[in-house]
């Protein structure tokens, strides 16, 4: 697991288009958030893949702008054939660990309401469902549970001077 690069954009933007066939995000905005200073993107790559298109395992993003409180995860994808053996929660744990490094009290995202397994995920991860958004995910219509993880305060704000910590 690397940041992602601008040089990654291409196989970033292949993976999001096979795994979200009916709402990829833009190339453009992709570009964007991986040039954006606030979002912090991570893949995961096999560089012994004999296939290239095999290469990239899966992405994730976070943004997270400095001492702002909060963050939310912006996306996050794991290839059809590297899913079911823990990539997600490996890159759900490195981006929690980047908010925490960011200061980052709670964090936010979104998860389609016809995704059980993603919906799985972030609840053993410790998020809890705070709303729906009805219609959210376009074309078809699908609702977004929205969805907070609050990041423990001792984690998250450095010790005051003189405390012991």
């Amino acid at each position: 697991m690397r940041r992602a690069k601008v040089d990654d954009l291409e196989a970033i933007m292949r993976l999001e288009r096979s795994t979200f066939v009916n709402d990829a995000w833009p190339e453009a905005s992709m570009r964007r958030e991986l040039e954006n200073p606030h979002a912090y993107y991570l893949v995961a790559v096999d560089d012994d893949a004999e296939d290239p298109e095999q290469r990239l395992l899966g992405y994730a993003g976070l943004l997270a702008p400095p001492d702002g409180g909060q963050g939310d995860i912006q996306t996050i994808a794991v290839a059809e054939f590297a899913r079911g053996v823990g990539l997600g929660r490996g890159l759900m744990h490195a981006l929690i660990t980047a908010a925490r490094r960011r200061h980052v009290a709670e964090i936010f995202l979104e998860v389609r309401a016809d995704n059980p397994i993603a919906r799985s995920l972030y609840r053993s991860l410790g998020f809890v469902e705070i709303g729906v958004r009805r219609g959210y995910y376009q074309p078809d219509g699908v609702d977004a549970i929205s969805m907070r993880l609050e990041v423990p305060a001792a984690v998250t704000r450095p010790a005051a001077s003189g405390s012991g910590a």
